[in-house]
């Protein structure tokens, strides 16, 4: 008996156990479905972080603050929430940094969330108290008005940049220069609305924000001062000229202020430098490993679908034991029962798995229209995990019908002839 033949009537054999294939099926459709749709929003993720990332530019580092005591407790995440704690960079910091040959803008930032209120409509932001530079630093671009000048800086100045959400959800289709917005019970002038960004980080869209001069910030606003009575500025962003100098600017910036911080040979930074091309490596290896673990978990139920082919496989054995016996009694050798055998069982695993893949795209890609606090999620379904996944599916097949197979293929033929269900 040739492949063909095989094949041919392993399909019927299947075909006449409609239900009872379906049903043995169900556990591939499930588990390879499930593995198609987590990883293929994994790496959703992972590429709407990274173009994220990308758009604020991968020519910029970020300077926070940070103590030793906040890195030992919580290691390299201490950043932010040490920041806040432990508030050690300065304007002036910001100012001593503009002077270095590679560096085309430094731009301190404080932020924090906020309640912005126009009339009767209210809408929580993350104000950022920044410097003219915030545009190059973070590639914004204005859509209408102008962005804060030195001269608010100068004079702390009520005056506030929206950002493309925020103005909407706050006018709607009104024009919002030169309203007056609420922070705080302090009113603001609009002069400036951003185009949208898009993107989001940590959840919080790069267009609910609302830009203030950083002095504005720290004196009518969050008031915060460093160790030294200064006040305080929470981070520090450097536009670098080019990727290629990254790291000798690095190393300038770290001169400098553990210069100005009046930093012994022996201690500790007291400020963290992190460049973009870090933070989008991290992330996405956070994100790369927590989807592995959750493609692992739905891999559960394709163990759990090999166990019933397996199965279904020894009872399709039990009940075929006098066919097995006329085929070997009338020439059919024991690879020929084993080649059926196993070819039964991948055909159960192969449709399961398709079906399977069909159904995670489908789910995929119906996940990507649902709208999540003004965000969606562009789920990524490559040609690799289609390749894995029917590989995986063919070999779960062959495996759990390897022992049924064999057990088929060992049979006496004189007894399998004699034998009655």
């Amino acid at each position: 008996m040739n492949f063909i033949d095989s094949l041919t009537t392993g399909l019927k054999s299947l075909s006449a156990h409609r239900l009872r294939s379906s049903l043995t099926m169900l556990g591939i459709i499930i588990g390879i479905g499930t593995v198609i749709t987590l990883v293929s929003i994994g790496r959703g993720v992972q590429t709407m972080i990274t173009s994220t990332f990308e758009q604020l530019g991968t020519n910029v580092l970020y300077i926070m603050a940070s103590s030793p005591e906040m890195e030992e407790m919580v290691g390299g995440m201490a950043s932010m929430s040490a920041s806040i704690a432990y508030p050690t960079l300065t304007l002036s910091d910001a100012r001593a940094l503009e002077r270095l040959r590679s560096v085309e803008a430094v731009d301190p930032v404080n932020e924090n969330y906020v309640e912005v209120i126009a009339g009767r409509e209210r809408k929580v932001a993350i104000i950022h108290g920044a410097s003219p530079n915030y545009q190059v630093v973070y590639n914004y671009a204005l859509a209408s008005g102008e962005f804060i000048s030195d001269r608010n800086v100068t004079s702390s100045a009520r005056v506030a940049v929206l950002g493309s959400n925020v103005a909407e959800d706050l006018f709607g289709s009104l024009d919002p220069l030169n309203e007056r917005v609420s922070i705080k019970e302090k009113r603001f002038t609009v002069i400036g609305v951003l185009e949208p960004k898009g993107g989001a980080i940590m959840g919080v869209s790069l267009d609910d924000v609302v830009v203030v001069p950083i002095t504005t910030f720290q004196t009518r606003l969050f008031t915060q001062y460093t160790t030294r009575g200064e006040d305080a500025v929470q981070s520090i962003g450097v536009k670098v000229a080019s990727a290629e100098v990254v790291d000798e600017v690095t190393y300038e910036i770290e001169t400098i202020l553990r210069e100005r911080h009046r930093l012994s040979a022996g201690e500790e930074n007291d400020f963290t430098i992190i460049s973009m091309e870090e933070m989008i490596g991290s992330l996405g290896l956070v994100v790369g490993i927590l989807t592995l673990f959750l493609g692992a978990i739905a891999s559960v139920s394709l163990l759990v679908g090999s166990i019933g082919i397996m199965n279904i496989m020894l009872v399709s054995v039990t009940e075929r034991t006098r066919e097995i016996g006329i085929r070997m009694a009338v020439g059919a050798k024991r690879r020929d029962i084993l080649l059926q055998f196993l070819l039964e069982a991948a055909m159960l695993s192969l449709v399961g798995g398709s079906i399977g893949i069909a159904g995670g795209c489908i789910i995929s890609k119906a996940i990507s229209l649902v709208d999540i606090g003004g965000m969606t999620i562009q789920s990524v379904v490559s040609p690799d995990i289609v390749i894995l996944t029917v590989s995986v599916s063919v070999f779960v097949g062959l495996a759990s019908g390897m022992y049924p197979a064999v057990r088929a293929s060992k049979l006496n033929p004189i007894d399998a002839l004699r034998y009655e269900l």
